[in-house]
């Protein structure tokens, strides 16, 4: 392929106008060539469509040539100039064949550089004001561990610890993704992105919910063990507004849009209390608890719920006292009547005979 032919091919996968290319092309080109001959005139490169490489060197004017490659006899340089005169310097075109190999590898580089230069315009452009919100793209393909979203012909890497274990990714996969940073990779900017991050759930929530988006309601807190549960607290500011049934939208509709997008994560929506007590309640909500007891120094908590709710309430592999503790921000311990119960009973023994001593 010609080099011109080139340039246009590049031009158009890259989005990169052609004309840019060319001109950086040319001038870098003239550059190498003139510090490879040692020219003290000016050298310029022309990419033409039909001849291809198109060169000229100015040579100085002298009474004798001694180097061919840099001087011209005033006869020569008069037929070229007219008027030209010892000592001025005028263009003469140069055979290109001799600065191939330089040309070659100074093209390489330029090209190089213009290529991740628009690489970095495409990704800022597309990204720039995604940073901490989400996207929605399209699978596109896995490379070792990573699984690659485009958007906008840009591809974003959704590494494996941003993954979640249960989501399958396939090719062509229309999917929503959490835009974590922009940084340099080896292949230059590289565009990571999250599933698991609780920021996902939480603008879903903005998006679906238009009385979150709007102000009305405030999502207060987001706790997430991504693929599996999450627990979400909101906080109407508006007293005629009920905030669990806005995010639950008619006939469940709007949080079953954020369940489907998270592939059947369960999500519980709590309402969130000034008052720790409350809060913790509802956080381990479905679970009932009877009585609470708060250390605020330690922010810590002791609950007790009824025998038959305590499996609940800690929740499959403790699961949901654990997203409980870490949505208020409080250390849980949870206790059945009967344990609280047995506890007190061993307790107040040593507890008397700790005071008799």
């Amino acid at each position: 392929m010609d080099i011109f032919g080139m340039l246009n091919q590049i031009a158009t996968e890259r989005d990169i106008p052609v004309q840019d290319l060319v001109h950086e092309l040319e001038e870098a080109v003239a550059v190498a060539y003139k510090k490879y001959v040692g020219s003290q005139g000016e050298v310029t490169i022309k990419i033409d469509p039909k001849k291809g490489w198109v060169a000229a060197i100015e040579k100085e004017v002298v009474g004798e040539v001694m180097d061919p490659n840099l001087q011209i006899g005033v006869r020569e340089a008069r037929k070229l100039r007219p008027e030209a005169e010892i000592g001025e310097f005028v263009p003469v075109e140069v055979d290109t064949s001799r600065f191939g190999r330089i040309a070659a590898q100074t093209a390489k580089q330029v090209l190089h550089q213009k290529l991740r230069e628009a690489e970095h315009r495409r990704v800022t452009g597309v990204f720039a004001d995604k940073l901490n919100d989400i996207i929605t793209g399209t699978v596109v393909r896995r490379e070792e561990q990573n699984v690659f979203v485009e958007v906008n012909r840009v591809e974003a890497k959704l590494p494996k610890w941003e993954q979640v274990p249960t989501e399958p990714y396939r090719p062509n996969d229309m999917i929503r993704v959490y835009v974590l940073r922009v940084e340099d990779g080896r292949r230059g900017l590289e565009v990571i992105v999250s599933r698991t991050h609780p920021n996902l759930l939480r603008r879903l929530f903005e998006l679906e919910v238009p009385e979150i988006a709007d102000g009305t309601i405030v999502l207060k807190g987001v706790a997430r063990e991504p693929g599996q549960r999450s627990k979400v607290a909101v906080l109407s500011m508006d007293e005629r507004i009920d905030a669990i049934g806005a995010c639950v939208g008619p006939r469940g509709s709007r949080v079953q849009a954020i369940v489907d997008e998270l592939y059947d994560e369960k999500i519980d929506i709590v309402p969130y209390s000034e008052d720790p007590k409350v809060y913790i309640q509802n956080a381990l909500s479905p679970a009932k608890v009877n009585n609470i007891r708060i250390n605020a120094d330690e922010r810590s908590a002791y609950c007790v719920v009824p025998d038959s709710q305590l499996s609940l309430a800690i929740g499959k592999g403790g699961q949901n006292v654990r997203l409980a503790a870490r949505l208020t921000d409080w250390k849980i311990d949870i206790r059945s009547e009967t344990q609280a119960a047995e506890a007190a009973a061993t307790n107040k023994p040593k507890r008397q005979a700790e005071g008799g001593e």
